[in-house]
């Protein structure tokens, strides 16, 4: 008998699993997206309703979820998330999560959906999400918190991982630019944002400068 190490379901594997809840989680998660990114931008430390330290078996989930979400932080998983330091969760408004070590945001969530690195810690670990570039003439628009739309990633200066599909956390890359702007949650499969080509491709959850990326940190 297999057991899904994520919510514990037994008879199922992970990645079975994670099939299921995914679609269970799409059409709750794509309504706070927006509200989330809107929380983010402006955020301070005013806008915190709440901070407990976790116990140890929701740190470990914790702790898995951003090992399989990100296999590429397995290396430095343990100086960033040291078993042995506190680890707090912040609750913001509309369900909107931060997870703080010794008092750094190092990433977020929205209720029950992936966790998401803060772009100073993408900086840091700049390959472990997938990447989408943005054109030139969409830069602007992204540091202001405008969403990604999809003509900006299929343009000659744009680029997508073809495998990504919806609902998945990507970085936002640009044209000529060495490092990520912007963190997105995409609407859409690159394939789809492809064979569409308009409307908006990537919700833009947080982006250089805005109210996240300002609280370097917490208290």
């Amino acid at each position: 008998m297999s057991t899904c190490i994520s919510c514990k379901e037994t008879n199922v594997d992970y990645q079975s699993c994670k099939k299921i809840r995914d679609k269970n989680l799409k059409s709750s998660y794509s309504l706070f997206t927006t509200k989330c990114f809107k929380i983010l931008s402006l955020f301070t430390s005013e806008e915190v309703t709440g901070q407990n330290q976790v116990k140890a078996s929701v740190q470990r989930r914790i702790r898995q979820s951003i090992a399989e979400q990100y296999p590429g932080l397995e290396p430095v998983l343990e100086d960033l998330l040291p078993k042995k330091s506190p680890l707090i969760v912040v609750k913001c408004p509309n369900h909107l999560n931060l997870v703080v070590v010794n008092n750094v945001p190092l990433f977020f969530n929205v209720r029950d959906g992936p966790y998401m690195p803060t772009l100073r810690l993408l900086h840091q670990y700049p390959n472990i999400m997938k990447k989408f570039q943005v054109d030139r003439g969409a830069i602007r628009f992204v540091l202001s918190g405008a969403n990604i739309m999809c003509p900006g990633l299929t343009s000659p200066g744009g680029a997508m991982d073809e495998e990504v599909e919806a609902e998945t956390p990507v970085a936002i890359m640009a044209e000529g630019k060495q490092h990520a702007l912007a963190i997105g949650f995409t609407k859409m499969s690159a394939k789809d944002i492809r064979s569409t080509n308009k409307g908006i491709g990537v919700d833009n959850m947080h982006y250089l400068n805005d109210g996240l990326w300002k609280m370097e940190h917490m208290g």
